[in-house]
């Protein structure tokens, strides 16, 4: 008997609940997406890669300028972390899983790419440039290597002598 009065109260509450949650049948109103839906998100590499020059990116690196130097031991110690944590998606010279690093400094800041080299999650998230180079690559996210900022500084160190 319980179990009956229970099913009943539950049947009437679920019953009550869509009734309430019905929306207006007036149609006059017009339906506009949420303002959280319009969004001025680049459809294309192409475009949000126009703002690459003053792109940071989103994480622990803001604006950092290199030195004109290369530091060849810190550029060592760079190739040396790339080739252990990075060639299963990226080719120095060739598109592939990800993207070339060869003339990256052409296209990125060098916070963007530490940034991306230490938090890609938090890029993709955040940032449109990753965002579409997510798409462009199949989907494919950057695996999180959970590198240091000093590894990091290294492998763009590389990077520049590629």
């Amino acid at each position: 008997m319980r179990y009956i009065t229970f099913l009943k109260f539950t049947l009437i509450f679920f019953v009550s609940t869509l009734i309430s949650c019905g929306g207006s049948s007036d149609s006059t109103e017009t339906t506009e997406p949420p303002k959280s839906m319009i969004s001025a998100e680049p459809k294309t590499l192409e475009e949000a890669e126009k703002t690459w020059a003053t792109n940071f990116g989103v994480g622990p690196i803001s604006e950092f300028e290199l030195p004109a130097e290369i530091d060849n031991a810190m550029a060592e110690a760079g190739m040396v972390v790339y080739e252990a944590k990075c060639t299963a998606c990226h080719k120095p010279d060739k598109d592939f899983i990800g993207p070339a690093p060869k003339g990256i400094m052409k296209r990125r800041t060098p916070a963007w790419v530490m940034n991306m080299i230490i938090d890609p999650e938090g890029m993709i998230a955040k940032d449109a440039i990753a965002r579409q180079l997510l798409i462009k690559f199949n989907g494919a996210p950057m695996a999180n290597q959970n590198l240091t900022e000093e590894e990091a500084r290294a492998v763009l160190e590389y990077f520049r002598t590629l």
